[in-house]
């Protein structure tokens, strides 16, 4: 496989670069911190505010930049109006002011500039050799008077101005093992919210860290790693072991961001079609990992490597589910039934329109939280409505027309799916971008979407289904199917939950973890701790559960340590 090529630059600051002076200029107007950090200079009593979020709320915003062009401050929610409302060229590009990093109003992420690069690493060594040269030789030492010792405590106002400028370090929450951020490589933030979900999905989590795929003995090793001269240049690299290698580093202590650059260029090497920076679709990436994981992994314990067996490798043994297919004919009756692997469940977004033909089951769960009709608003779209409509049965088309081995030609027929067997961890995906034959466009659904933490999926399972279709009355092939789930493994838990904001073609991933029942957003490298409520009205894209017995004993084993 050829070696992926370096991707276009971002146009903006293309155009930035033909318009204006060359960005080295902008080292006058850095300063470094004394931890060699970078940052826009300003007056130590000069607080920086958004022009638009000014107005409205006092409270300033966690990331704010400086337009190169009018020195105009906004926020990335304001970033695209700024970029679209000046005008001329030259103002969609701005700099982080706390960071120092240069970042496209217009594509609404960060871009890379060598020459800006170049600035920021002279005015790191400038300010190291002028620490260095000023430091004068020290003085003879004198006799100090003796001071007892005294440990020190945070009074009340210290401890609640800690507690509030950075939540995850309070003595009352401290920060679990495994949380990091991640590094933006350039339109990456699709990438980094799926690896924050499987990094803290417990089954996937147990396997890595415990070392049942070690990269240093991993046979799939890449020339890369090992350099050796006789090395097979044809060797694709191993997705496990860079997999295994961001376990290691998220969950080693560290605190600073991680940047999964080698990991990228691995999937580069697997998916060279979407070898770019530009923004691809979390669920497609989700997906292909998972592929290819699967043909990394080969696992000696088990023989068959059919994707439909679940234990072929371990992202089927976590991941893997059996979908039933029930086709019925009107005429006659007779139903086929067919059953499939899947990976993940894709959910149209329901907004309360009732079955046109009067099969759906509209009696609430109870389990689930969800309360009676009449107490519901019924256009706001939830996820068991979702799951409703998704095992409801539907009428075919008439260019769909079933074969029916009874009546011996194409007949009606109604069409009903149900989940035989759950995996150990469910995998939703939300349908939210449409794209219509007709009109020829493509829009996003911005419809929210309502999520239970403690999911019930009994009644979505084919022996539900079934049971409501002919009754309690028990089949030979059901009482001995070995895929049957018990009412306890139908009991998940959530811990992941993917978001999706912005416009179709220009928008961004934020991941929210469930952990020690706290809830993080991991919006790539800043890591914060938010409420219960910001989560539930959040627009959902992806939601991961696990099954209620793997989260719990995952808390025990957190709470213990």
């Amino acid at each position: 496989m050829s070696t992926p090529s370096a991707p276009p630059p971002c146009p903006h600051l293309a155009a930035h670069r033909l318009s204006s002076r060359p960005l080295r200029f902008v080292r006058r107007c850095l300063r470094v911190r004394p931890l060699g950090r970078p940052e826009i200079r300003r007056d130590p009593r000069e607080l920086p505010r958004c022009s638009p979020c000014a107005a409205a709320s006092p409270s300033p915003s966690p990331r704010l930049y400086a337009c190169l062009s009018c020195a105009a401050v906004f926020c990335p929610s304001h970033a695209a109006s700024h970029a679209s409302a000046s005008g001329g060229p030259g103002h969609q590009i701005a700099v982080d002011v706390d960071r120092a990093e240069l970042f496209c109003a217009s594509c609404g992420d960060q871009v890379y500039d060598p020459d800006f690069d170049h600035a920021v690493f002279l005015a790191q060594s400038s300010s190291l050799l002028t620490s260095t040269s000023s430091a004068s030789p020290s003085p003879a030492p004198r006799k100090r008077r003796r001071v007892d010792y005294r440990a020190w405590a945070p009074d009340p106002a210290e401890f609640a101005l800690m507690s509030s400028a950075d939540p995850t370090t309070s003595s009352s929450a401290a920060a679990p093992a495994g949380l990091r951020g991640l590094n933006n490589l350039g339109n990456t933030c699709f990438m980094n919210s799926v690896l924050q979900a499987l990094l803290h999905a417990p089954p996937l989590r147990n396997y890595f860290l415990g070392d049942r795929h070690n990269r240093f003995l991993c046979p799939r090793r890449t020339p890369v790693r090992h350099r050796a001269a006789e090395a097979d240049a044809a060797k694709v690299a191993c997705l496990a072991c860079d997999l295994d290698e961001i376990y290691s580093a998220a969950f080693s202590g560290e605190r600073m961001p991680y940047s999964p650059a080698k990991f990228l260029y691995s999937w580069w090497q697997h998916a060279s079609n979407l070898a770019s920076y530009e923004q691809q679709d979390a669920h497609e990436f989700f997906i292909s990992i998972l592929d290819h994981i699967h043909e990394n992994i080969k696992d000696d314990q088990h023989k068959s490597h059919v994707q439909g067996h679940g234990d072929c490798c371990i992202a089927h043994r976590v991941f893997s589910g059996i979908l039933r297919s029930d086709v019925t004919c009107t005429s006659c009756g007779f139903t086929s039934t067919t059953f499939e692997p899947c990976m993940d469940i894709s959910l149209d977004l329901d907004v309360g329109d009732n079955s046109p033909f009067g099969v759906a089951n509209t009696k609430p769960h109870a389990r689930n939280g969800e309360r009676g009709l009449a107490g519901m608003n019924s256009k706001v779209s939830t996820l068991m409505r979702c799951l409703e409509r998704f095992t409801r049965a539907e009428r075919l088309d008439a260019e769909q027309k079933f074969f029916c081995e009874h009546c011996d030609e194409r007949q009606e027929s109604l069409k009903q799916m149900s989940i035989r067997r759950l995996p150990l961890v469910s995998c939703f995906h939300i349908k939210r971008f449409e794209h219509s034959a007709v009109k020829k466009v493509s829009r996003k659904v911005d419809h929210c979407l309502q999520f239970p933490f403690s999911l019930d999926m009994a009644p979505y399972l084919s022996s539900s289904i079934l049971r409501s279709r002919y009754g309690n009355r028990i089949f030979p092939a059901e009482a001995s199917d070995a895929d049957a789930v018990s009412e306890l493994s139908s009991e998940f838990e959530i811990f992941a939950v993917i978001t999706h904001s912005g416009k179709l073609e220009a928008g961004h991933y934020v991941t929210y973890l469930r952990l020690n029942n706290h809830w993080y957003k991991c919006d790539d490298a800043w890591v914060t701790r938010v409420e219960e409520h910001t989560v539930r009205t959040s627009q959902a894209y992806m939601l991961f559960y696990v099954q209620k017995t793997l989260y719990y004993k995952a808390c025990e084993r957190a709470a213990a340590v």
